[in-house]
């Protein structure tokens, strides 16, 4: 993904930005390099006007030096101003140009000392004595000039034709050999300095698209903490309205379950119209399936906000699927429904939320008697993982549901075409909490099924939750070949 937005960015912005784009930032790159070799040149200078006037006594060599030093002085206190002014945008050409005009000025000093003639030297001498110091000449000005389009080409061009001019007056073998020396250089200097400027220029675009992705990296993380914030608000606010609604919803509900419990029983006396005792046990059960969903919807809210916490202790998980077992053999007979449980006779207790765990396999085993239909049947095991882990695993032959309404159903509110067609009314809540209260276990859950097939589900505990202790009251071995049948 990063690479991506950084192709994208760098197709976006880097390719469409040009030399234009960086004018300011260019003229003061020029002037830092100008001023990193300010004290190079002027002793090259003085050097070359010392050794000439050593060797030949010619008085227009130190004219020449001073002349060319105070033309450099020029071109220091210029940037010098560059660098104390606030140049505006619509300045930046002029500024430039007098910067080029600068160096032009310094080519043109070192144009005069190859016309300078003199007498005491041998013309070997005098070429040897030119060819060096332009060479020196040549790569100090590129060092210092390369961040300036065409600066070194345009401060040596007038050397050129000085030299070729001569050249093709003497035709003078000599001559020849220092233009054409000069003419590979200059041009080798200026294809150094152009590929200089333009890496300087990516670098500077990157640079750019740097600050760009940074200050959007800013910007988008503060919309994130604000959004943050808001979320945070928005859960405590959620957190605070359903404990108080809760409450609210519970007071009247249980007086409405109590009052429609003691007339569905005739404890005050009889009932006599069988219509109002059908209407009385409606109000009961669908009192009974609002608490149900009430209760859902705040411990999925409690697991959601991080509040769930473990009480963890030393249980079975058989003894616990023996006691679910039993909750629901009533509406599974209610049904005509076959419940067929196999537990290994190995099994060691686990170190977890007996609460949760309970409800874990009161959700699992509740759904298969809920969506299996009548006259179905539901194998509940009990056994080891295959990394030494324990698992609960619950199997019924009901509608089951297709593999492409799984992470439907897995989904908070989820319900699949086929369990809203035939099974009794429900929330949508069971399983989001089974997976909440297996992921804080450590552990997993699992479901199979394809359909007209029925559904398998497995709640799988780690092998750190496993213990070496066994169950206090052991119940009677179970084969863990055969199921043990309720009927």
């Amino acid at each position: 993904m990063h690479r991506r937005i950084a192709h994208a960015r760098y197709s976006l912005g880097i390719d469409h930005l040009s030399s234009s784009d960086f004018d300011r930032e260019i003229i003061n790159l020029h002037v830092e390099s100008l001023f990193r070799v300010s004290p190079i040149l002027p002793l090259f200078v003085l050097l070359v006007a010392n050794i000439g006037t050593w060797f030949t006594q010619d008085s227009m060599l130190p004219m020449w030096s001073l002349v060319t030093l105070a033309i450099y002085s020029a071109n220091l206190s210029l940037g010098h101003k560059v660098i104390s002014s606030d140049i505006k945008n619509d300045k930046v050409r002029i500024w430039r140009i007098l910067l080029l005009v600068g160096q032009i000025a310094i080519g043109l000093c070192w144009t005069l000392l190859t016309l300078i003639e003199p007498g005491s030297w041998t013309p070997e001498y005098l070429t040897i004595y030119k060819s060096a110091t332009l060479l020196i000449a040549l790569s100090i000005s590129a060092l210092s000039n390369f961040m300036l389009p065409y600066a070194v080409f345009l401060s040596f061009f007038p050397v050129l034709v000085a030299l070729s001019t001569q050249a093709a007056m003497s035709m003078h073998v000599l001559d020849i050999s220092l233009a054409g020396m000069l003419a590979t250089a200059l041009s080798f200097f200026t294809y150094i300095t152009y590929h200089l400027f333009k890496s300087n220029i990516k670098i500077l675009a990157f640079q750019a698209e740097k600050d760009d992705l940074i200050a959007e990296l800013e910007v988008a993380k503060s919309i994130s903490d604000e959004t943050r914030k808001r979320a945070e608000e928005a859960n405590s606010a959620k957190s605070h309205f359903l404990a108080s609604m809760s409450h609210e919803f519970r007071t009247p509900l249980n007086a409405i379950l109590g009052f429609s419990e003691v007339i569905e029983l005739e404890t005050m006396g009889p009932l006599n119209n069988a219509i109002y005792k059908e209407y009385i046990g409606d109000i009961h059960r669908s009192g009974r399936h609002l608490l149900n969903l009430i209760n859902e919807i705040l411990d999925l809210s409690r697991i959601e906000a991080g509040r769930y916490e473990l009480i963890e202790s030393a249980i079975s998980l058989v003894n616990i699927v023996n006691e679910c077992i039993i909750m629901l053999q009533l509406r599974a007979h209610e049904k005509n429904i076959e419940i067929f449980q196999q537990l290994d006779s190995t099994i060691s207790c686990v170190w977890a939320d007996e609460k949760g765990m309970r409800q874990v396999v009161l959700n699992l085993l509740s759904n298969a008697v809920k969506f299996t239909s009548p006259g179905g049947k539901v194998y509940v095991k009990v056994g080891w993982t295959s990394g030494e882990g324990q698992y609960v695993s619950i199997r019924d032959n009901g509608p089951g549901i297709s593999e492409g309404e799984i992470p439907i159903v897995l989904s908070t509110f989820g319900q699949g075409s086929i369990d809203i067609k035939s099974a009794e009314q429900g929330a949508g809540l069971g399983l989001p909490i089974v997976q909440s209260i297996l992921a804080n276990h450590g552990g997993q859950f699992r479901i199979k099924s394809k359909l007209h097939e029925g559904v398998e589900v497995m709640a799988i505990l780690p092998k750190t939750r496993v213990l070496d202790i066994f169950p206090e009251s052991p119940k009677k071995k179970q084969d863990t070949t055969q199921y043990k049948r309720y009927a």
